[in-house]
């Protein structure tokens, strides 16, 4: 990559980086000699990284760094004699964490090092945020105990980054370390320790932490809240929840939500529903929580009855809240009301990118009318995994076997890769259809050509396509 850089740095036009030119300051310099009130010398070269670092800046915002590596224009500003600030390389660290590129990145790092900036928390903080986006945690490690005093900032950004990358463990035990060195933590950094001992699912540590946190004084605000009645959801207490939720006194409408979706969560509809019944406020959220929920539990009718309070009550739903339907209605069976559904969808345009339309042809398949699934297929723009996935599932329950594998073959030469889900559909559809040998051929392609290795339902479709072959 970096002879890549060096050969595309030779290949740019000479006045794209003129403004650097040395040439420039210089005359500068000549102009403040006789004119005193002129900018001096180090304002026209403070000028000069500033404008250095908007287009570092700009590389970051646009996201299109393969035509102009950003690391180019570093090297550059460097060759004019420029000197970094911290903004530089914050801005260096952005881009790259765009596009993915480690290499640079290390590049970059040992700059930061070289130029004395490695004890700048803002500067080790974006170096950190880089090496977690590349899930380089060891790494990002390492910056975060290069720094002699890490601030608070840095103490939270390790801690999430531990979290982020699901190793609460860790997390936990570097709150414990910053506390033994006395830095205090802040509602953020409580916030983030909470949510590691949510993925712990270790209740005992979630009330040792809450307790913490009345005895520290730290201020509890709604997100602080939200959070620990989650967590007290995710170690299976929805009693601790609960008590919590009626003692704070912080209850935006997140808190509320948050209380909704655990009870859901742990089946309590009946808890559910008082909370979403008494609330001040709602919103999308809170419809779609409940929506969701009753779906969740078999409960269909009731989750279309929400729909249809929700669409009267003047509240526009959102993806979240029509897949949720869609689903319910693909459950239950309900034709008519999943017709209804997407006739609202068409009429309020809000499925333009198509992101419903796997849900749709899952939903009509499933309610018996494969042929406006096939219709609503063979329409829609986006072809991704999930629409090919459910209309060769949905064929292949109707018993068009063949038509299903034909629309695998279509979607091999649309280099769009199966996933396990697919795959069912796929062995299903040969035995129906009754070919077995095709079966055989696509039960083996799955570790050897995509990689995915077979599960009981996979062996359970083979059982059925081979058993056709015994009788």
């Amino acid at each position: 990559m970096r002879a890549c850089i060096q050969q595309r740095f030779h290949q740019l036009p000479h006045t794209r980086f003129s403004f650097l030119h040395p040439p420039r300051i210089h005359a500068y310099t000549v102009a403040n000699v006789e004119n005193p009130s002129a900018p001096s010398r180090e304002d026209y070269a403070y000028a000069n990284v500033f404008l250095w670092n908007t287009m570092i800046r700009k590389q970051a915002e646009n996201g299109d760094i393969t035509r102009d590596p950003p690391l180019l224009y570093y090297i550059q500003g460097l060759r004019t004699g420029l000197r970094p600030n911290g903004q530089t390389f914050m801005y260096l660290l952005k881009a790259l964490v765009c596009g993915k590129n480690v290499n640079e990145g290390e590049e970059v790092h040992a700059s930061v090092v070289r130029t004395g900036f490695a004890s700048s928390e803002f500067v080790s903080g974006a170096l950190l945020g880089f090496y977690v986006a590349n899930g380089f945690i060891g790494q990002a490690r390492q910056v975060f105990d290069e720094m002699p005093q890490p601030g608070l900032v840095l103490w939270t950004l390790m801690i999430r980054a531990y979290v982020c990358l699901t190793l609460p463990g860790e997390a936990l035990e570097l709150f414990r370390t910053m506390r033994r060195v006395g830095v205090m933590p802040d509602m953020v950094a409580v916030a983030t320790v909470i949510s590691a001992s949510g993925l712990l699912g270790d209740l005992g540590i979630a009330k040792t932490i809450h307790c913490f946190i009345e005895k520290s004084g730290v201020e509890v605000d709604a997100f602080v809240s939200s959070t620990l009645i989650n967590t007290y959801g995710e170690c299976g207490s929805l009693i601790d929840a609960y008590r919590f939720f009626q003692e704070t006194a912080m209850k935006n409408t997140v808190v509320w939500n948050t209380m909704i979706h655990q009870s859901l969560e742990h089946n309590n509809l009946d808890l559910g529903k008082q909370l979403f019944d008494s609330m001040p406020e709602r919103d999308v959220a809170s419809w779609n929580s409940m929506i969701r929920g009753f779906a969740n539990v078999g409960q269909y009718e009731e989750a279309l009855a929400l729909f249809h309070d929700m669409e009267i009550s003047f509240y526009r739903p959102n993806t979240l809240t029509l897949l949720s339907t869609l689903s319910a209605c693909a459950s239950h069976g309900a034709l008519e009301a999943g017709a209804w559904i997407h006739s609202y969808v068409n009429n309020n345009d809000l499925n333009q990118d198509g992101s419903l339309d796997s849900s749709l042809i899952d939903m009509y398949s499933k309610c018996g009318d494969i042929a406006k699934a096939i219709q609503i297929f063979e329409e829609s723009p986006r072809r991704d995994l999930f629409t090919w996935t459910s209309i060769i599932c949905g064929l292949a329950m109707h018993g068009h076997g063949k038509k299903a594998l034909c629309y695998f073959s279509e979607m091999n030469e649309s280099q769009v890769s199966p996933d396990k889900v697919t795959m069912v559909g796929v062995l299903s559809a040969c035995a129906h259809a009754g070919l077995i040998e095709q079966g055989r051929r696509y039960f083996q392609s799955m570790e050897n050509v995509f990689g995915l290795v077979p599960k009981i339902e996979h062996y359970g479709c083979m059982v059925d396509l081979l058993g056709q072959w015994v009788v």
